[in-house]
């Protein structure tokens, strides 16, 4: 070989080697990130359901990122959630979303937790054609014009009269109901769907007070539904912070009768607040620990948190589970191919079993997830199931 050709062999092996070097050091290519907005109650007497909300939301991200993110067409996507606290009020919900959509960008909400959130937060997205999977009992969620907001857990209609059927045969001897529920657009419209459910079960309604929200002593009103015979006192769907001050209230005044939550799951926050005086405390539940389709993500949540592992935790898991389904599918970001994807996830299988979409005749869109549930109680400072029942 020549010396013009060594060198050029040369040349040529070095840059090779160079290549070589540059492709080796360069860092991989990493996933575009995507924003998951999230919406909860972080204080005051919901700040129960937001953690909860929290909590089931990082628990299914991270597992989501651990798979290798969402892939949506041809790119993959890491997701990021970022909440803000509603302050379990219309405006509260309402400030955040317009924080997530217009500040951060968000195009997919999750949350929140009640109906005067949600209220707030679906006012603003729907407009901005934002996805929502929220909760909230108010039929006023789900209209033919909330096109982009999908309800992801049972409301009172779909659960009351299952409660109620269930009670009326378990303690057949209790034949009337005492509520106190908030006296705001909440209270006003949940409470003559539950006073309806126990009237089908054969159980009388003989007291319906209501109270402003932020009140502290219970005990006027207790003292006027025991007067009026209540052997069934119904918290609704009462905030956690303000059930667990009425079941700590009725038992230091000596009530002997059922106290039962017919919505609104926060039986820790409930425990916490009235201690060994909630033992026996009753209450609609979304989630048994024990149950075996559970046990990942079980798994997964007490190698994370401590504590009771509350029922709407595993409802929005279910949800980011759902909407990340969705968004695979329509290999998109469109929130219009991503509704309809979702609108199509019949069948797909979930911690809940299969999606199972409903609420057309109700509410005149078909965006209601349905689901069956449980009847927990309260023992020895311990929150069982202790009944599993279909919705209605």
């Amino acid at each position: 070989m020549n010396a013009k050709n060594w060198w050029a062999g040369a040349a040529i092996a070095g840059l090779t080697m160079l290549a070589f070097v540059l492709m080796m050091g360069a860092p991989a290519v990493q996933a575009e990130e995507l924003k998951i907005g999230a919406v909860g109650t972080l204080s005051g007497g919901g700040t129960e359901w937001g953690k909860a909300l929290q909590r089931g939301l990082t628990v299914a991200i991270d597992e989501i990122n651990e798979a290798g993110g969402v892939k949506v067409g041809n790119k993959t996507y890491t997701l990021k959630m970022i909440m803000y606290d509603d302050q379990y009020t219309a405006q509260g919900g309402t400030t955040a979303a317009i924080r997530l959509i217009n500040v951060d960008g968000v195009k997919f909400i999750i949350g929140p937790v009640g109906s005067p959130p949600a209220l707030g937060v679906v006012a603003v997205a729907n407009p901005a054609k934002v996805i929502v999977l929220s909760d909230g009992y108010s039929g006023k969620i789900l209209t033919p014009e909330s096109k982009y907001n999908f309800r992801i857990q049972i409301p009172t209609e779909y659960f009351a009269p299952g409660m109620a059927k269930w009670l009326a045969k378990t303690y057949p001897k209790a034949k009337k109901v005492g509520f106190i529920s908030p006296n705001d657009a909440v209270g006003q419209t949940l409470v003559p769907v539950q006073i309806e459910a126990y009237k089908a079960a054969g159980i009388e309604t003989v007291s319906d007070e209501k109270f402003d929200r932020g009140m502290a002593d219970f005990t006027p009103l207790i003292t006027r539904m025991v007067a009026r015979g209540a052997d069934i006192f119904e918290l609704d769907g009462d905030a956690p912070g303000d059930a667990g001050l009425m079941v700590k209230q009725a038992r230091q005044m000596g009530y002997k009768g059922i106290i039962i939550q017919t919505g609104g799951p926060g039986t820790d926050e409930i425990m916490r607040v009235a201690g060994k005086l909630a033992d026996d405390f009753l209450t609609y539940d979304l989630f048994d620990p024990a149950d075996p389709s559970g046990a990942e993500f079980v798994k997964r949540y007490r190698a994370q948190f401590t504590g009771p592992i509350n029922g709407l935790s595993p409802i929005y898991y279910n949800g980011m589970k759902i909407l990340a389904e969705a968004l695979r599918r329509a290999g998109s970001l469109d929130t219009d191919k991503v509704k309809g994807e979702l609108e199509k996830l019949d069948g797909f299988q979930t911690l809940f079993g299969p999606v199972r979409w409903d609420g057309k005749e109700r509410y005149g869109v078909r965006h209601q997830l349905v689901h069956d549930f449980f009847v927990t109680q309260v023992k020895d400072g311990k929150a069982k199931p202790i009944a599993r029942v279909s919705h209605e």
